[in-house]
């Protein structure tokens, strides 16, 4: 049964090519989102790029006609149309929402939608898609069907976790430690294996004997964790199994995209930091250690900040100046490693400014990375549960020859108005890459920042 789907702007802001993931269903494109946007074609942010992309698709499909009269909208049979808001639909509406304003038309589309497929006694249902809560609480109110645009949505419950339990026989276990490691067929597994997926090998006489292992798709085997357990970086040392995952991931080259999902205080920042300052100062493995974040403040905007671009990223970067003050502070027994190699304690700010100037840290603003091409560096994207979708890609298409990006975010601390734990781009990155031979991810689950910091991410 053919649906008719009235799209709201902000699913066009959020998603450009949403005008074609209806299938061969019929999209209504109230005129009122059209104004809206045309209103924001011009900011320099994703909104506007993704307006002026919403606006190049429509201005393509009247190549195949009049879009006030219905064009057909890709090759599978489905139609678009452009409406106007009529007033005699407008004055049927509750006194409440007779204002005039964009969501009344764009509601007053809808239901004179469904009027006019009851008069022709069609079936099938009219149907309002946006991702503004209160319209959809609006249409419920006025007998129309709205649902949240979910093309790209994952379910954060499901959330692939990165590592797995298998319980297998001590001769089995003995066999992982051995070229060229387990064959996984036979094993009894809940789910296949993803490539570069963790693997905790629990012995089935002795549950207290174990082995953590990673899964190797391209020889379909489970082999020992080759690089954490022999990594030092200093001060830090995994200190629970998922860390140790992690770390195993962030020391290899082979792998090139890791995500790191956790509540605060799992260490996923520290962990990428250590590693990345490790593989820049200590293996030189990478040429600097390329570090941003998106600029969303957890509470209300300051104002401007003075300053050339490192001045104002400063308020920004001082969760990042923090993490390097805990891996490079300390004594010289502490500062082994990574923290040897960028010299003495001298304070947070000394140890940020030492790195930028013997050129092994770089601070870049996600608002300027368009259009670079980032060879040989390790790169963080810290917070990246803050950014959409097209953000993420954006960021993960920069990737030049030999660099190795890690986005690290806490899906339940979103800052960003426009994007849930489900609907964020590190989330989506997560499910989209799993599984990939050049990819890895870990889920943290164990707080280490502190006992308090602990309780309150449990508690509150």
């Amino acid at each position: 049964m053919r649906k008719t789907f009235v799209l709201d702007t902000n699913v066009l802001l959020h998603d450009p090519a949403a005008l074609t993931r209806f299938e061969d269903n019929n999209i209504l494109i109230p005129i009122e989102v059209v104004e809206e946007i045309d209103r924001f074609k011009r900011d320099p942010a994703e909104k506007g790029r993704n307006a002026r992309q919403v606006s190049r698709l429509l201005d393509s499909l009247r190549a195949h006609g009049n879009l006030a009269d219905g064009v057909p909208n890709g090759e599978q049979g489905g139609t678009l149309k452009v409406v106007f808001c009529r007033a005699e639909t407008l004055s049927q509406l509750p006194p409440e929402l007779k204002g005039g304003s964009g969501d009344n038309n764009i509601l007053a589309v809808a239901l004179e939608e469904q009027r006019l497929q009851a008069v022709l006694g069609s079936q099938p249902p009219v149907v309002l898609v946006t991702k503004d809560t209160n319209l959809r609480i609006k249409a419920d109110a006025v007998g129309l069907i709205a649902q949240d645009y979910t093309s790209d949505r994952v379910a954060i419950s499901d959330l692939y976790p990165g590592f797995c339990e298998v319980w297998v026989d001590a001769e089995q276990m003995d066999r992982v430690k051995l070229p060229p490691g387990l064959a996984v067929e036979g094993l009894v597994l809940e789910a296949p294996l993803q490539a570069n997926e963790g693997v905790t090998l629990i012995d089935r006489a002795q549950p207290a004997h174990t082995l953590l292992a990673r899964y190797n798709g391209a020889t379909a085997s489970l082999q020992p964790l080759q690089r954490a357990p022999k990594a030092k970086l200093g001060r830090i040392q995994p200190r629970n199994r998922e860390q140790t995952f992690a770390l195993d991931l962030l020391l290899d080259p082979s792998i090139q995209l890791i995500t790191l999902v956790g509540k605060a205080g799992t260490g996923k920042t520290l962990l990428a930091l250590a590693a990345g300052l490790h593989q820049v100062a200590d293996e030189r493995l990478y040429e600097r250690l390329l570090v941003t974040r998106p600029v969303i403040s957890l509470g209300k905007e300051i104002g401007f900040l003075p300053g050339d671009l490192d001045e104002k990223m400063g308020p920004w970067m001082q969760p990042i100046i923090d993490n390097l003050d805990f891996l490079l502070g300390g004594s010289e027994e502490e500062g082994r490693g990574a923290a040897r190699s960028a010299g003495s304690h001298r304070g947070p700010r000394s140890n940020w400014t030492d790195l930028k100037g013997m050129g092994l840290l770089e601070v870049e603003a996600i608002s300027y990375i368009r259009g670079r091409s980032i060879p040989r560096q390790f790169m963080v994207v810290d917070e990246a549960q803050n950014l959409t979708p097209h953000e993420v890609k954006t960021i993960v298409t920069r990737v030049g020859e030999g660099t190795k990006i890690v986005l690290t975010g806490d899906p339940y601390q979103i800052d960003n108005p426009y994007v849930d734990a489900e609907s964020n781009g590190l989330t989506w990155l997560v499910e989209r890459f799993k599984g990939q031979r050049l990819a890895g991810h870990v889920t943290l689950l164990r707080g280490e920042r502190s006992e308090l910091a602990e309780l309150a991410a449990n508690l509150l």
